[in-house]
C-alpha cells in the first residue's frame, strides 16, 4: 500500500467521496486528466485538509451559491499569509459545495510542483503552474480555475500592508473577455493575521531561488476565517487597449475590497 492509499484510507469522509464523485470530471483509462488531476489524489487532498478547514481555521464561506454548476469560471481572490492556506481553503470549499461541487483548479506558483510529496499532493488535487496557457486551456475544458492575481506581492507582503490589496496581474482579464468567462470575486478575511510577517529575508530568498523568505513566526495561528463569494462578473467585447483592460480589473479590486471589509466586519478578532 502506497503512502497516498494510506492516508486516504484515513482522512476521506463519506461526505468528500459523495462530493468529490458528483463531480463531472473525466479522466482518462490511466485516472488522470491532462494536468494531473486524480479522483482518489482529490479525495486525500481534501480529507488531509478538512480539520484545516473545520477546526483549525474554523472556515465560514458565504455565496457558494454563485459559483456555477458547470462552465468555465475564474475565482479571483485576494492573497495573503506567506503560506498560501489561503488557495487551500478556497479549493476545499469548492470541492465540498453543497450546492453543486466544482473540481477546483488552482494557478500556483513554480516552485511548489518541486516540493517532495507537496507538489505531486497539490498537482493530483487539481493544481498547476499559474501561466496563462495552463490556465486558457482549462477554461476551454470547462474548469473552475482559482486565480490570486497578486501572486506572491500578496501572499509575501509585510504585517503592516495587511488587506491592502497589492497589483493584479491582467492576465485573467485576458482570459475572461477572449474566452468569455464568468468571474467570481472572492474575498478572503482571516488569513493576512494568521502568519503576520514583519518584513523579508529578500537575500536568502533569491539564493533560494524562491518568491520570498519572511521573518515570521513559524508556525500558523489558528485565525478565523471567512470566505466571501461573490456575485457573478461578465466581461465581454473587444480589447483595444491595456488601459481599458486595468480598468476591468479595478472593478474586480473594488469588489473584492467590499468583500474583504465585509468579512473583517464580521470578525471580532484574530480568533473569532
Amino acid at each position: 500500500m502506497g503512502f497516498q492509499d494510506f492516508l486516504r484510507k484515513r482522512v476521506v469522509t463519506s461526505h468528500i467521496e459523495e462530493c468529490i464523485d458528483s463531480i463531472p470530471k473525466p479522466v482518462g483509462s490511466f485516472g488522470y486528466d491532462p494536468w494531473g488531476y486524480e479522483v482518489d489524489g482529490i479525495k486525500t487532498a481534501m480529507g488531509a485538509f478538512k480539520p484545516i478547514y473545520d477546526k483549525y481555521f474554523r472556515v465560514t464561506a458565504y455565496g457558494l451559491e454563485n459559483i456555477p454548476k458547470t462552465g468555465p469560471v475564474l475565482i479571483i481572490c485576494n492573497h495573503g499569509g506567506q503560506i498560501p492556506f489561503d488557495g487551500g481553503l478556497v479549493a476545499y470549499a469548492l470541492a465540498t459545495n453543497s450546492h453543486a461541487p466544482r473540481a477546483p483548479r488552482g494557478m500556483i506558483e513554480r516552485v511548489f510542483p518541486t516540493l517532495p510529496f507537496i507538489g505531486n499532493l497539490v498537482n493530483k488535487a487539481g493544481s498547476v503552474i499559474g501561466d496563462p496557457v495552463n490556465c486558457a486551456k482549462m477554461l476551454d475544458n470547462d474548469e473552475a480555475v482559482i486565480v490570486f492575481p497578486e501572486g506572491a506581492r500578496g501572499a509575501g507582503k509585510p504585517f503592516s500592508k495587511r488587506y491592502q490589496l497589492q497589483r493584479f496581474g491582467n492576465g485573467f482579464m485576458h482570459l475572461a473577455i477572449t474566452k468569455n468567462t464568468p468571474i467570481i470575486p472572492v474575498g478572503i478575511a482571516g488569513c493576512e493575521e494568521s502568519m503576520p510577517s514583519a518584513g523579508n529575508f529578500s537575500y536568502l530568498a533569491k539564493k533560494l531561488g524562491v518568491p520570498y523568505v519572511p521573518i515570521m513566526f513559524p508556525v500558523p495561528l489558528p485565525t478565523k476565517v471567512i470566505l466571501r463569494f461573490g456575485e457573478l462578473m461578465s466581461f465581454s467585447g473587444e480589447i483595444h487597449n491595456e488601459k481599458e483592460v486595468e480598468g476591468k480589473v479595478e472593478q474586480v479590486k473594488d469588489v473584492i475590497r467590499d468583500l474583504i471589509d465585509e468579512g473583517l466586519a464580521e470578525k471580532k478578532g484574530w480568533f473569532q
